[in-house]
């Protein structure tokens, strides 16, 4: 189960325990980019603070799951759980609503396209050209696809991620992480003072 345990100005706190996974996210919409992280996965460490650095967002994340089953259950719940604290600290007064990023990274490039649309939507169209990515724990990039899937479904976003090119799969995770980080960074920018919407409703 997920419940809110807090939120004030643009920041959200969120615990979420199963049988499978115990997170706690913590989130500043309008931080710097200190980050905060320990899910048992170094690669997935890695991800969440291109998140936090790029999208300026003061994140926390401190997980602990069944990774002596596999890295599924943890990497899934994180999502859930990091969309849903996104989805709580968003104040939807007056900000950009519509971001985008066109990332490079190396020979890699991703295209990113978010709306903060109140409607989980995600369109996920990455191949990896290679297997595990070698670390301890080596980490399958095939989670990556249930992560962002599990991160809209309760951010309430629209996502669109698209691979342009790109041969290493280290690469082309990481400039996806940065797409989304920099796409976010500009959607949730105030720079308004009305919805940003024509039916007066996200």
């Amino acid at each position: 189960m997920s419940q809110a345990s807090s939120k004030s100005s643009r920041q959200a706190s969120i615990e979420r325990n199963t049988k499978e996974t115990q997170i706690k996210v913590d989130v500043n919409l309008d931080g710097t980019g200190v980050l905060n992280v320990e899910t048992g996965l170094p690669f997935l460490d890695h991800m969440l603070d291109q998140i936090a650095r790029h999208g300026l967002i003061d994140l926390s994340v401190l997980a602990q799951g069944d990774l002596e089953i596999d890295a599924h259950h943890t990497v899934e719940d994180i999502g859930i759980t990091l969309g849903q604290a996104i989805n709580e600290a968003i104040d939807k007064t007056g900000i950009r609503r519509y971001g985008h990023a066109y990332v490079p990274l190396d020979e890699a490039l991703i295209d990113v396209a978010l709306d903060i649309s109140g409607r989980s939507f995600c369109n996920y169209e990455v191949d990896f050209p290679g297997e595990k990515i070698l670390g301890d724990p080596p980490f399958d990039p095939q989670l990556m696809e249930e992560f962002w899937r599990a991160f809209v479904a309760t951010s309430k976003v629209t996502l669109h991620i698209s691979l342009v090119r790109g041969k290493n799969t280290h690469h082309i995770v990481e400039a996806t992480f940065k797409g989304v980080a920099r796409a976010l960074r500009d959607a949730v920018k105030i720079e308004g003072v009305d919805l940003p919407s024509t039916k007066g409703s996200l």
